[in-house]
């Protein structure tokens, strides 16, 4: 029998969901979207992820907004 994590980012890394977000949305969308300001100055995938990583409140809204925008993806 196979276990199945409910976990919507079960197997998924955190570069992952920024490189979605990005490609998705733009930066100037998840700034505002979110407006933390690795999303606002100067923003790429390698900054962000180390602020998202040292800033657990952030990294809590990139993930919900991952988890909302899940759908959006497979479209």
């Amino acid at each position: 029998m196979e276990n199945h994590s409910k976990d919507p980012l079960h197997g998924i890394t955190l570069k992952t969901i920024v490189e979605k977000l990005a490609d998705h949305y733009g930066f100037d969308t998840l700034a505002e979207l979110i407006p933390v300001k690795c999303f606002t100055s100067n923003p790429s995938v390698k900054s962000s992820l180390t602020f998202l990583r040292k800033t657990d409140w952030a990294r809590k809204k990139v993930e919900d907004l991952y988890i909302k925008s899940i759908p959006k993806f497979r479209n």
